[in-house]
């Protein structure tokens, strides 16, 4: 066999043709896998990576007489695939892990203005007896009778490749069968999640996977008039209130017909050669191959918070290729990414690759064509190269269908030219380009001075960044309560009577000033006196024992009565969907309009699961739950799902 290659080296056999790409929509991993290689190779290499497309059971140009095939007992069988096809990663793999895992438990608010109940008898009842006693609560029957307290079903949903200790938001509700009336002012005591299911007509629990607690924010703060709305009263928040206890897997499926465990080695040692570390003088890889059938990854840090594009990207790594056949591909490659309509798939193939695709993702860059631009920008951020930072930080401002992936690109970033490309962005218009940019300021650098903040009375973060752009201020509904200021003018006019929720109370001083006042039935009033600019209003109404919720009121009340002229938003956060329009020179307005589907699922780091976005991470791959020992769990339906009419009066869910 080994002379045989050589002798086909030496004739300098050309590999083959260009086939044509897969278009966005499927798994970006499976890209194009066209190639086309002239000349002689050396022969050393051509043996080695024959040799390994043999042992992977990957067909492979010129392998195809009888010499080259099956010859013993425990050859793999030989899949059929385009000759002319560079083998990839995702050819004998599929993503395992990318779902999200709901997670549910049963849980008690505390703390509530005599708006609780004495839940009902009933299987959640007893379920949260139980969780009590393990507690040491004692009396536990005297405490879920109290007005002051209620039962709620609690649930969160564990990403992708989370961590043990990560934190993740978690929605309470209490049924609307019980006879609570709000949860308005609670607090969730630490309850135990759990994934739970029907299975053959049972309820099966499994391990405890995240414990959750703290301050609920009760749905009906954030909509305007919806005060009184049962259900917006009734079902809530806990913003980062939700810890996982459980490392999740996450990790490659090899395809049955090419399983065993020379491929999974195989497999495993060439991602490992793209991505890797050092520690101690150690060099370690990110793939570790667990059986013949799982390969587990661990995440690479500069992809913590798109998960799904990393996945992409490993998929797109070359099984085996020569010197010679890299240079023709990227040759190729080139071709692929300087057309918009291969371009995506194109710059993963180039990430894949690693350093030396950087000059070919910078030609890309310098495109006159914005999609071309945007996906040679994105990779190159992948590989912090400087170039990417201007062109990015250029595309986010004017088109918001990239805005999400561009702005956790360049959070990625370790250069420099990330940093200014996002402050740059904290004056745009656009609140959601604004307060992304802060977003992704903290996760580039949480310790940065400009974004680091501060926690007020334990209640949320509080952040004050100047800039040249309209004052605006923002609201967080997720990851964690957060109020951000954007802006030089803070100041309000001092309104004659304005309320922050039900105790506390904003009134004219003089021109310049206000009185924050915070009043209790059969107590002497507090006040504080302060300069009417915003920011002081806000450590007032804190000062005074006032909470995120309160906060919100007075700066939703001053706007409403036109005492400040800045913009108000709320989780000015991405949605999913969004499209691009080939044929126009900006985004469509709405999400449903017609365009081209921008081919990224929305990153982890402005994801939203608890709106309702995939249970997936990336809404185009196939189902991947499957356990790492492949073994295929019966269908099931959450627990929660069967108790969905809980939650309205009319039996609907929210």
């Amino acid at each position: 066999m080994t002379m045989a290659m050589e002798a086909q080296s030496r004739r300098g056999t050309n590999d083959g043709a260009t086939g044509s790409p897969i278009e966005a929509g499927s798994d970006a991993a499976s890209a194009s896998r066209s190639r086309t290689t002239t000349g002689a190779r050396r022969p050393r290499t051509v043996v080695v990576n024959l040799a390994v497309l043999v042992a992977l059971g990957i067909p492979c140009a010129g392998c195809h007489t009888p010499l080259f095939r099956a010859q013993s007992p425990d050859a793999e069988p030989v899949a059929e695939s385009e000759p002319s096809g560079t083998p990839l990663v995702g050819d004998l793999t599929f993503p395992s892990g990318m779902h999200y895992v709901l997670v549910e438990g049963v849980g008690l608010v505390t703390g509530l203005d005599n708006t609780g109940s004495d839940p009902p008898p009933s299987p959640e009842r007893d379920a949260l007896k139980t969780e009590m006693q393990t507690h040491d609560a004692m009396r536990p029957d005297a405490i879920l009778a109290s007005k002051r307290t209620a039962l709620v079903v609690v649930r969160g949903y564990l990403p992708p490749g989370v961590r043990k200790g990560d934190k993740i938001d978690i929605e309470v509700a209490s049924p609307a069968r019980f006879e609570t009336t709000s949860l308005h002012g609670g607090w969730l005591m630490q309850a135990r999640l759990r994934e739970v299911a029907m299975i053959d007509n049972q309820v099966r629990r499994g391990d405890v996977d995240a414990l959750g607690g703290g301050d609920v924010l009760v749905n009906s703060v954030f909509r305007e008039g919806a005060s009184d709305e049962p259900s917006g009263l009734l079902k809530g928040r806990v913003l980062g209130g939700g810890v996982s206890t459980t490392t999740r897997k996450l990790g490659l499926m090899i395809r049955e017909d090419s399983a065993s465990v020379r491929a999974s080695t195989m497999i495993a040692a060439v991602i490992n050669e793209r991505f890797h570390h050092f520690e101690n003088g150690d060099k370690l890889g990110v793939a570790k191959p667990v059986n013949a059938k799982f390969i587990e990854l661990s995440i690479s840090p500069r992809y913590r918070n798109n998960v799904a594009r990393y996945v992409r990207v490993v998929r797109s790594i070359s099984l085996a290729e020569s010197p010679v056949d890299r240079a023709a591909r990227l040759h190729q490659l080139e071709s692929k990414l300087l057309e918009p309509t291969t371009s995506a798939t194109a710059a993963l193939q180039l990430e894949a690759i690693g350093k030396d695709a950087i000059e070919t993702l910078r030609k890309g860059v310098r495109s006159r064509d914005v999609e071309v631009r945007f996906y040679a920008a994105e990779a190159l951020a992948y590989l912090d190269d400087s170039e990417a930072a201007g062109p990015l930080a250029e595309i986010i401002a004017a088109e918001r269908a990239f805005r999400w992936h561009g702005l956790t690109a360049l959070a990625t970033m370790d250069h420099v030219s990330a940093y200014d490309g996002l402050t740059g962005l904290l004056s745009h218009p656009s609140a959601e380009a604004r307060y992304g940019a802060f977003r992704a300021m903290q996760a580039r650098n949480p310790r940065d001075p400009l974004v680091r903040g501060e926690i007020l009375a334990d209640s949320f973060a509080f952040h004050i960044l100047p800039g040249t752009g309209e004052p605006l201020v923002h609201f967080a509904r997720t990851r964690r309560p957060e109020v951000v200021l954007f802006g030089n003018d803070l100041t309000m006019a001092p309104p004659p009577f304005l309320l922050a929720g039900r105790r506390i109370m904003v009134k004219k001083q003089d021109a310049r000033q206000v009185k924050v006042i915070r009043f209790e039935a059969g107590e002497e009033d507090r006040v504080v006196i302060c300069p009417s600019r915003l920011d002081a209003v806000i450590r007032a109404i804190v000062e005074l024992g006032g909470r995120y919720e309160e906060v919100y009121e007075a700066v939703r009340g001053a706007k409403a009565g036109n005492y400040w002229p800045g913009r108000l938003a709320v989780n000015a956060n991405a949605s999913s969907g969004r499209v691009y329009d080939r044929n126009s020179s900006e985004s469509p307005p709405d999400d449903g309009a017609d365009g081209y589907r921008v081919t990224n699922p929305v990153p982890e780091l402005f994801q939203d699961r608890l709106d309702g976005t995939p249970d997936r991470a990336d809404p185009d791959a196939p189902d991947d739950r499957v356990s790492a020992d492949a073994s295929e769990a019966p269908e099931s339906t959450s627990f929660l799902g069967t108790i969905r009419g809980w939650f309205s009066p009319g039996g609907t869910s929210e």
